[in-house]
Parts: structure tokens; C-alpha cells; sequence
């Protein structure tokens, strides 16, 4: 059994680490109702913004339509990973990078695969077996829409471009502070929602283009993108703060919980060593009296 002073040592030591994994989680708890807020208030207008653009496009021919719509075949894939700049967040990050490495393996199989990573703990991750084209780990410094937009810029630009046939984005998707939801979603090219009614609905309403349809679909889509890839990025930093909130909590409790068991251990052998010690006294004055 561990001496005293040792029990001591361990029982200071998981004591510092349960007050630090404690504040840690009411800073992110903190954080993530600011983040909450944002994702939520913005969600609604992104979606129906998405919706609308991806169906009317899916109207045009392909002569008048976005070349941002424009189908090909596929051989050169790029992939946007959005992870964070900082750890202690459960699986936030592995699940990610996890799921960048299975679209590796079962959908990408044999096609050119490139990574633009937003976030440091993916690209450290990443860049040790992939191909890593570009790296922005100072968008979650200050998260605001114009850095946003430079970088869905140079994605729209690649993809017009043609270096890259199909562009996708991983990204932690909010839903509540205990879970988030891997996301794969297509960026380019713009496809029409999966729901067939959604777009008869869409392309059939009784509307009035003005200039014109095709004007109108390529003034908005690049907004459409660079907001979707900006909702992309709120819904990952909601979700790092809701992933380190309930990791912290959970660290927390085991410390609490060692820490119990540590007192209870240095209880026993306080009282083992306190009952050695009685023991030593009567036998030794047992022996003097003798």
C-alpha cells in the first residue's frame, strides 16, 4: 500500500486538475451560448437561401445555368476539413478526421484527393499521410464573414478552374451541447435537394425574374457559397465549444470521483498505520512490564 505522503501528492494533484477541467468547462459553457446564438439565428436564412438557389439553378440548361452547377466526372476531389485549433474536446477532432479517411477509403477510392484543412489539430493529423494544398488555422482567431469569403472564393475559383471536379466539406454540425452530427456536404457543384417535391415546388412557384433568372442565379450563388461555407464554420465552433463543455464535465467528475477513492485509500492507511502504531506501544510495554 502507497505510503501517506504519496497518497497526499495524489490526492493535491487530481484536486489542481479537477479545478482546471471545472473552469474549462464553465468557459466553454460560456462560449457556447454566443455560438449557439449565432448558428441558430443564422441557420434559417442560409437554409432557405441553399434551397431556393440549388433547385432554381437546377432549372437552367445547361448552356444558361451557373458554371458552378456544371456536372463532370469525377477524378480530382477536394476536400475542405474543418476541425479546431485546440484539443481537450472528446472526439470533436478524431471524428473528423476519421470520417475524412473512410470517404478515402469507400467513396474517393482511386481519384486524386486533395485536403484544404481549417483548423490545426486536422492538419497535423492529415498532413502526415495527405496531400495538404492549403491551411487556415487563423480563420477561428476572429471568425468573421470577409476571411470567410476570401477562402470560398479560392474554392469557387479552383473548382471554375477546373484543377478540382468536386469540392466537399467535413464539419461538426450543432445540434445540442452533447451531441454533434459529422456532416459530409457537397459544395461544388451545386446539386438540387434530394426531395423531388421540394424542387417541382421551387421551379413550378408563379415568381417574376428580375433582370432574369440566369442574372439572378449568378449574383446570388457565390453569396450562397460563401454563406454556406460560413455557416459551416459557426456550426463547427458551436460544436467544439458543446464537445469541450460535456468533456470537461465528464473529466470533472472522474477527477471527483478518483479523488474520493484517494481519500478513502489515505483513510485506511492512516488508520492501519495509527493502529500499527498502538500495537508497537502495548507490545513494548507489554515487554518492559514482563
Amino acid at each position: 500500500m502507497a505510503n501517506l505522503k504519496e497518497i497526499r501528492n495524489r490526492i493535491s494533484s487530481v484536486g489542481s486538475t479537477m479545478q482546471i477541467t471545472s473552469a474549462m468547462k464553465m468557459v466553454s459553457a460560456a462560449k457556447l451560448k454566443k455560438a449557439q446564438d449565432a448558428i441558430t439565428a443564422m441557420r434559417p436564412y442560409s437554409d432557405t437561401l441553399t434551397t431556393l438557389l440549388q433547385n432554381l439553378s437546377a432549372t437552367l440548361d445547361g448552356d444558361t445555368g451557373s458554371k458552378f452547377a456544371d456536372q463532370r466526372e469525377v477524378n480530382k476531389v477536394l476536400v475542405v476539413a474543418i476541425t479546431s485549433n485546440r484539443g481537450l474536446a472528446g472526439a470533436f477532432n478524431s471524428n473528423i478526421v476519421k470520417d475524412a479517411k473512410h470517404s478515402l477509403e469507400a467513396v474517393y477510392s482511386g481519384k486524386q484527393v486533395d485536403f484544404v484543412t481549417l483548423g490545426k489539430k486536422g492538419n497535423d493529423i492529415l498532413s502526415k499521410t495527405e496531400t495538404i494544398v492549403e491551411n487556415n488555422n487563423e480563420i477561428f482567431d476572429d471568425l468573421s464573414f470577409e476571411p470567410t469569403s476570401a477562402i470560398a472564393q479560392n474554392l469557387m475559383d479552383l473548382y471554375a478552374e477546373g484543377t478540382y471536379d468536386k469540392i466537399v466539406l467535413i464539419y461538426n454540425k450543432f445540434k445540442n451541447a452533447a451531441t454533434q452530427i459529422v456532416m459530409h456536404e457537397q459544395f461544388l457543384p451545386i446539386v438540387a435537394q434530394a426531395n423531388e417535391g421540394e424542387v417541382e415546388t421551387t421551379s413550378n412557384a408563379d415568381y417574376i425574374f428580375e433582370p432574369s433568372k440566369e442574372e439572378i442565379v449568378e449574383e446570388l450563388i457565390p453569396k450562397m457559397l460563401k454563406t454556406q461555407l460560413f455557416k459551416a464554420l459557426r456550426d463547427s465552433v458551436a460544436s467544439e465549444h458543446g464537445a469541450r463543455m460535456t468533456a470537461m464535465h465528464k473529466a470533472t467528475d472522474n477527477a471527483t470521483e478518483l479523488r474520493d477513492q484517494l481519500k478513502l485509500q489515505y483513510n485506511k492507511a492512516r488508520q492501519a498505520a495509527i493502529t500499527n502504531e498502538i500495537l508497537e506501544i502495548v507490545g513494548g510495554a507489554e515487554a518492559l512490564a514482563g
